[in-house]
């Protein structure tokens, strides 16, 4: 599945990519060593500019969150409909229970670049450390709400669904919510460098 969020493959504003793997039981280990393998070749990929995961919570996700930037929307989709990366997804999709599922979305302000920012493109490690500071409570929290809820609309113990809805939550709040304003409250820090 692929949806754009503009027609113009062609736009300098940059791109990132969120892919979203439901890994059958048991296959974190084979999934992991996949990516050791194809983490490089993105990274070597022209345009490149950033690779980050979001594990599954032991016992409540299987469900991988992958989410890749370049610098053009024609780079990404370079990389993503290379045959490089199409062997190596037909490689792993028996781990999946869902195929290969990824949203494009054209600009660097994705996460990282809120208005008035001094730097387009903060260091990764500072991008760890505020993505996995934002991920972190929301992935302990809303599994306590989203659960109750579905038992209360009489959907029972459905881990996939349950996975499904979280995981879906997690990255509208991501997005549309928490990353803006956290990454503004945030900036003078995440945009400074040594000795400024």
């Amino acid at each position: 599945m692929s949806t754009a969020a503009s027609p113009d493959t062609k736009t300098t504003d940059g791109a990132t990519v969120v892919i979203t793997h439901r890994l059958r039981a048991n296959k974190q280990g084979e999934y992991e060593r996949w990516l050791e393998e194809i983490a490089p070749l993105c990274q070597a990929s022209t345009g490149h500019l950033d690779w980050n995961i979001v594990r599954p919570i032991s016992g409540l996700t299987d469900t991988y969150t992958v989410i890749i930037r370049f610098d053009t929307e024609a780079n990404l989709r370079n990389w993503m409909e290379s045959p490089t990366r199409a062997r190596l997804i037909e490689q792993v999709r028996p781990l999946f229970v869902t195929d290969d599922d990824f949203f494009i979305s054209s600009g660097l302000d994705f996460w990282f670049t809120p208005a008035g920012a001094k730097a387009k493109i903060p260091v990764r490690w500072k991008q760890y450390l505020v993505t996995w500071s934002a991920i972190y409570p929301l992935a302990l929290l809303i599994p306590m709400v989203v659960n109750p809820l579905l038992h209360r609309l009489g959907i029972g113990d459905n881990r996939f669904l349950a996975t499904f809805v979280v995981t879906g939550v997690v990255v509208f709040l991501m997005v549309y919510l928490v990353m803006p304003r956290y990454t503004r409250l945030v900036q003078r820090w995440l945009f400074s460098r040594p000795g400024e």
